[in-house]
């Protein structure tokens, strides 16, 4: 397998970088933006000062306006907002492309992962997923990370490594798609209770506690939907979940803090530009669990300070009532 030419279906902060990444290596790419101000600057200037300020691009970073282009390239890495992936697939040409699922989330109305959504959009493309600790700013200028490309076809996982992996974007194999989609999908709502932790100043410990336990959250969901311990404890789960509940850098902890500092969800959201995913994966994870009887209170937690239905204090004082049980429940 050759994949020379990749596509980038998304011309955010991360689909950005990945162009970046995919490029430095001499390669070409096309990066798809649905902005016009995003490809005058990445085809004029080589920046995209709408997301991702201060970043030079490689020249052979291109962009386009149109999706029919995409057919040009070997394989797309698709990093369109989760909620969005289906229309875009569905809008883009039917090539039957690999296409690597880049977005973190699940989708609002069915309720399903997006590897399962890019094959009802796409029948046919062959699916990969690549996830980690990845601040997309970092990324784009080379500063190191690892990140878990999953692919049920090894060959094709091992050949899409070898495309876009480089000294400073370390990638590592598996076959467990399930597993690195919803580590990716969980943490967001995670670092969004994380972020009210420090927005409320409840401090360092309980922001540690908050991590542990949502990570436990994480693995019970996780290993009820097919996916793999081992997959949860790494870097798309685990690695990705201490990167986001640690830093404003991630849109869903500044979200979260905001909260914290009394600011309302609405008017919060409405301030971005940028898309915080958990936002809209809280609700469909809360009532997944629900359904499944998985125990997820700070998922539920976050979906009710979310929905208005609770404020800060309130839903604190529903935790910490909560009676006490072994730690491997």
């Amino acid at each position: 397998m050759s994949f020379d030419r990749l596509g980038v279906i998304g011309g955010g902060a991360w689909g950005t970088a990945l162009a970046q990444v995919g490029a430095s290596g001499g390669g070409d790419v096309l990066l798809w933006a649905r902005e016009p101000e995003v490809v005058e600057a990445v085809n004029s200037r080589h920046e995209n000062s709408v997301f991702l300020a201060g970043s030079q691009l490689d020249p052979a970073v291109r962009a386009t306006g149109g999706l029919a282009d995409l057919a040009e390239c070997d394989a797309w890495l698709v990093v369109t907002p989760a909620q969005h992936m289906r229309a875009v697939l569905e809008a883009a040409p039917k090539c039957g492309r690999p296409l690597i699922l880049c977005s973190k989330g699940i989708e609002e109305r069915s309720g399903a992962l997006l590897h399962r959504v890019a094959t009802e959009a796409s029948p046919g493309a062959p699916i990969a997923v690549l996830s980690g600790p990845t601040f997309a700013h970092e990324v784009a200028t080379g500063l190191p990370t690892a990140v878990t490309l999953a692919a049920e076809d090894p060959l094709l996982a091992e050949a899409l490594r070898d495309r876009i992996s480089r000294p400073t974007f370390r990638i590592y194999l598996s076959d467990d798609v399930a597993g690195a989609e919803i580590g990716g999908a969980v943490k967001n709502v995670l670092a969004i209770a994380c972020g009210v932790v420090d927005g409320k100043g409840l401090g360092q410990n309980a922001r540690a506690a908050l991590i542990a336990r949502g990570f436990a959250e994480m693995t019970r969901f996780g290993l009820a939907n097919g996916a793999k311990r081992e997959t949860l404890a790494g870097l798309s789960g685990l690695g990705d979940l201490v990167l986001t509940c640690s830093s404003t850098s991630s849109r869903n902890f500044s979200l979260g803090k905001g909260i914290g500092e009394g600011r309302s969800p609405t008017e919060l959201m409405s301030d971005r530009k940028t898309v915080a995913e958990g936002a809209f994966t809280a609700p469909v994870l809360a009532r997944l669990a629900e359904k499944m009887g998985i125990d997820m209170p700070v998922v539920a937690a976050v979906d009710k300070l979310l929905s208005a239905r609770a404020n800060v204090d309130q839903v604190l004082q529903e935790l910490l009532a909560r009676p006490p049980r072994p730690e491997v429940h």
